[in-house]
């Protein structure tokens, strides 16, 4: 962090008073106030490692574990860098909670070291980058969650460090940087293809500021978008190998069309508040703003960067909230630059001689935020790793998606007294789960929604044809895809999933036979319907973290 103050002061209220202070005040090291944050974010990264050690998979971080397991150059759902994160973490931990969630929680230190640099890079000051530090560890999201493997967790360091490149590039003028932006592009995109709203943010990176001319004939400009689709190969070759079946997926899920409700648009700003944080994410929004007005007025390079990175994708997904549920990860690669933009934004301002009232007002709202938000996190993991209880019920986000290895333990019993030797769902959650609770050593099979497994290796056909099956459901999921397909269907009973002494789900146990599942059945099939799930999947993954935020 070349050319950074090395004085910072051990607590929030502090650290805000002297981002009031002229950066060009020479001032004595206080090393004592770095470690206290340095502790502090290291007590902060062991409680994530406890979360992440402790608490069942949900049901999307077994389903992409099923991913890691698979040589699939890419999926349906989602680009292949998790199920390659999740392969790391396992290869040196195992099959373990924690195994498959380690490389998120690797990414999190590194995304607080790119974000640290790219606004002290900005600032010059060390003070601004901790309070980005600070504001990341206090949002939810990412204090805690960010133990919870997504693609979102995959995206966040490469979206960081193709932004650096480009903070870089400002910095010193070397074109060459474009090359390294590019690299980490694409493997942005290797993590979730939402990494494409970032490409406004760099557009306007270009053409806004005065030196458009210049890059705008550079060859090394040209050369990073050919060096990210390069980088992005194995999704653009999997997809000509199958129809270019995922981005049809993604097209129908973003085409969706649906009444307008002010329900799903309250939603999205709810789940915005609780991630972020109820005082911070106001903070950071108005600090973006200011940053948006600072872009345009002085076509600063960094400040059209980060301001638009941040309101493009929130535009866009707040209009689609309109019509439809906006996922409770999607928005989750925004906040990082929008916590860079309002880090750097503040060190400005003090810069720039605003009103007393307003450095005074500022230091207050993020302190108030940065303090809060440590809080909620703290109370958070003690709620889910000490505490004993159920205050939410069935719509707890974790809770509602725990006990499963009561189910599989269920399922092996049966299986054992029916002489079944494959167990067959119609959903993928119970799939995933059966697949991360028996671990493989009995053939799990989705009959449906087939798509979804284009390029997977055969589960163990031969155990299968011609043999008893177990079917698994959930209770009130209603009737079978089976029932018109010949099979003899003989119930086994029914297994309920408890957490914290409520019954979360019932599933309905029932032994197959006369009947082999299609492994790959033509797309026009009711059992590979690709195009359904876009809109199923949307609905039916929201609904239990959107429900908390109603209440």
């Amino acid at each position: 962090m070349r050319g950074c103050a090395l004085s910072v002061v051990p607590d929030i209220h502090m650290i805000i008073a002297e981002l009031d202070k002229s950066a060009l005040q020479p001032e004595r090291p206080v090393r004592s106030s770095l470690l206290w944050v340095a502790a502090l974010i290291a007590a902060m990264t062991v409680m994530r490692c406890i979360f992440a050690a402790t608490l069942d998979l949900r049901t999307d971080e077994a389903y992409y574990w099923t991913w890691s397991k698979e040589s699939a150059l890419s999926f349906l759902d989602h680009p292949p860098m998790i199920a390659w994160f999740i392969r790391f973490g396992t290869a040196i931990f195992g099959d373990t909670d924690f195994g498959v969630r380690f490389a998120g929680l690797l990414a999190m230190p590194i995304s607080q070291l790119l974000l640290a640099d790219i606004v002290c890079r900005v600032t010059r000051d060390i003070r601004a980058a901790v309070l980005a530090v600070l504001m990341m560890e206090a949002a939810l999201y990412y204090g805690l969650l960010m133990a919870k493997v997504a693609p979102d967790v995959a995206l966040i360091p490469f979206e960081l460090a193709m932004v650096w490149s480009l903070v870089r590039l400002t910095e010193s003028g070397d074109a060459r940087w474009w090359l390294a932006a590019g690299f980490f592009g694409g493997l942005a995109l290797l993590s979730k293809l939402t990494a494409l709203m970032l490409v406004p943010a760099v557009v306007l990176f270009i053409v806004v500021p005065d030196w458009r001319s210049r890059w705008l004939r550079s060859p090394y400009l040209w050369a990073a978008p050919l060096i990210a689709a390069a980088v992005f190969s194995p999704v653009l070759i999997w997809n000509w190998m199958h129809d270019w079946a995922s981005f049809r997926f993604q097209f129908v899920r973003a085409t969706a069309a649906h009444d307008v409700t002010l329900r799903t648009l309250g939603d999205y700003l709810g789940l915005q508040f609780g991630q972020v944080g109820p005082i911070l994410l106001p903070v950071v929004l108005f600090g973006v703003a200011v940053t948006a007005w600072r872009a345009f007025r002085y076509r600063d390079p960094v400040s059209v960067l980060l301001s638009a990175a941040v309101l493009v994708p929130f535009g866009y997904f707040f209009w689609k909230s309109l019509t439809l549920r906006v996922g409770d990860t999607w928005p989750m690669f925004i906040w990082p630059l929008g916590f860079a933009a309002t880090a750097i934004d503040i060190a400005k301002r003090s810069r720039e001689k605003w009103p007393a009232w307003i450095a005074r007002s500022s230091a207050f709202w993020v302190n108030a935020a940065i303090a809060s938000g440590l809080v909620l996190v703290v109370a958070v993991f003690l709620y889910y790793i000490v505490s004993p209880w159920n205050f939410i019920g069935k719509t707890d986000p974790i809770g509602g998606e725990a006990g499963f290895a009561q189910v599989a333990s269920r399922a092996e019993s049966e299986l054992q007294t029916s002489g079944a030797t494959w167990i067959a769902t119609d959903d993928y959650r119970i799939y995933a789960m059966l697949r991360w609770h028996l671990k493989d050593r009995v053939p799990v099979i989705q009959i449906n929604e087939r798509s979804r497994f284009m390029g997977f290796r055969d589960p163990g056909l031969a155990l299968i044809a011609g043999h008893a099956g177990l079917y698994i459901a959930r209770e009130q999921d209603g009737a079978s895809l089976l029932a018109s397909t010949g099979a003899v269907l003989t119930p086994l009973g029914r297994v309920q999933r408890t957490w914290r002494g409520r019954i979360m789900d019932t599933y309905v146990l029932e032994k197959i036979t006369g009947w082999t599942p299609d492994l790959s059945p033509p797309p026009d099939s009711r059992f590979y319907k690709w195009r359904q799930l876009a809109e199923d999947q949307t609905s039916r993954r929201y609904l239990t973290l959107a429900a908390i935020v109603r209440r």
